[in-house]
This record gives structure tokens, C-alpha cells and sequence, in this order.
């Protein structure tokens, strides 16, 4: 199932003294409780800022002629041990660039984006955007810093540039999911959970959200 995309307006991105928490104020504004919004970050920092953290030295990103083979074998795995282990590789792949200074700046972008400070985070992710158009990992990172800071809008570009270089990136369908969540769009934030579930079934949060939503859904149609 393709992920909606919607055209999101009205979304300025908070100036620099106000982005870290601004999380907490999208949520707050809505009908999220506070467990919600704990989860959402807590995902959030897990999928996109730490996987991958040990990077392979050889050539690699969304073009690398090994993600066939291991997305194939994701799709097949009969376990979560296996499935974590096939998606530890692919995201390696993923994070890493030809060029040394592209990789410099993803460890430092990282290492900024789990400290929480999310400006510099913005920064470096999208010097990389700029010097590395074409790399997949650099949008997907940044559509993180901006969902984190409260711009869906340019969040929801970032995964659409994402997805555009990269369609089997599951990380980036369940930001997706995410951000429709927090506009309160189940049926859009549905479809993008399973999306991505279609490519990593073993997605526990995407999973435990999906089931949440499908009975919300099959509620109202009732």
C-alpha cells in the first residue's frame, strides 16, 4: 500500500531559540496525550538518529546493489532477531556516502540530533542536502530535525525527496506515519505505517500503531 502525501500549510519553522521542544507544543495543541508524545520522540531518536551508527568504510547509499538482496530477505525473515539484523545492515548502507566529508558531516549531524540540539543538527544536515543532492540519507535525516522542531511541512518535502531516491526506505514511510499522525489524518497515517510494514514487518512501533489506528478506523465505520 503507497503512503499518502499531503500538502501540509502553515507550518513555519520555529526560530533557533525555540526548536528544541517544539515537539511537545505540536502534540500539546492536539489530541495527543502526554504517553503519545513520549513515544513519538522516543521512536523517532531510535529509527532515524541511532541506527546505523556503525558505518561501513566501502561505497554505499540507497544505490548500493546489496539492498535487493536484503530487502528480499527482510520481507521473508521469520524472526525479529533476524529482521533487526538484515535492517542494522541496510541502514548502514543507507548512512554512508562516497565522500569522507559527507560521512563527517552524518556523524556529526547524529551526534548532535541525540544530544537534542536540534539546530545544529538542521545545519549540518543540510549542508550534506546541499553538497549531496542525490543522497537519500541526508533528506530522510533532515525530515527528522524538522518534524522534531515542528515543521511538518518541510518535513513531509524532505520524506517526499526521500522516498523519491529511495521508495523502500521504511524509516522515512514511518516518519510519514508520524507526521500525519500529529495532523490527526488516520487513514494517511495508516497507510504510510503500512507501507512500511510491507518492506519491515517486524517495525514494532509501526505495528503497534497500525493495529491502533485500524480499530479507530473500523469504529467510526461502524
Amino acid at each position: 500500500m503507497k503512503a499518502r502525501r499531503l500538502q501540509v500549510s502553515g507550518s513555519p519553522v520555529p526560530d533557533q531559540q525555540g526548536r528544541n521542544g517544539s515537539l511537545s507544543r505540536i502534540a500539546g495543541s492536539r489530541r495527543h496525550d502526554g504517553l503519545w508524545r513520549r513515544w513519538t520522540v522516543i521512536v523517532l531518536l531510535t529509527l532515524f538518529a541511532f541506527a546505523g551508527l556503525t558505518v561501513s568504510p566501502s561505497r554505499a547509499d540507497q544505490n548500493h546493489p546489496q539492498l535487493d538482496t536484503l530487502f528480499a530477505q527482510l520481507k521473508q525473515a521469520k524472526s525479529f532477531e533476524t529482521a533487526h539484523a538484515l535492517s542494522d545492515r541496510i541502514w548502514s548502507i543507507w548512512i554512508t556516502n562516497e565522500k569522507d566529508s559527507i560521512n563527517i558531516l552524518m556523524r556529526q549531524g547524529m551526534r548532535a540530533m541525540q544530544s537534542g540540539d536540534f539546530a545544529t543538527a538542521y545545519d549540518y544536515f543540510t549542508t550534506m542536502t546541499d553538497l549531496e543532492p542525490d543522497f537519500a540519507e541526508a533528506w530522510n535525516k533532515r525530515a527528522t530535525v524538522l518534524f522534531l522542531i515542528g515543521d511538518l511541512d518541510g518535513s513531509i518535502k524532505d520524506v517526499e525527496r526521500t522516498l523519491a531516491l529511495e521508495p523502500r526506505h521504511f524509516g522515512a514511510l514511518t516518519g510519514l506515519g508520524m507526521i500525519n499522525d500529529a495532523l490527526e489524518d488516520e487513514e494517511a497515517a495508516l497507510d504510510a505505517y503500512e507501507a512500511a510494514l510491507d518492506l519491515h514487518p517486524y517495525l514494532p512501533d509501526a505495528t503497534f500503531r497500525a493495529e491502533q489506528l485500524r480499530k479507530s478506523l473500523e469504529g467510526r465505520r461502524i
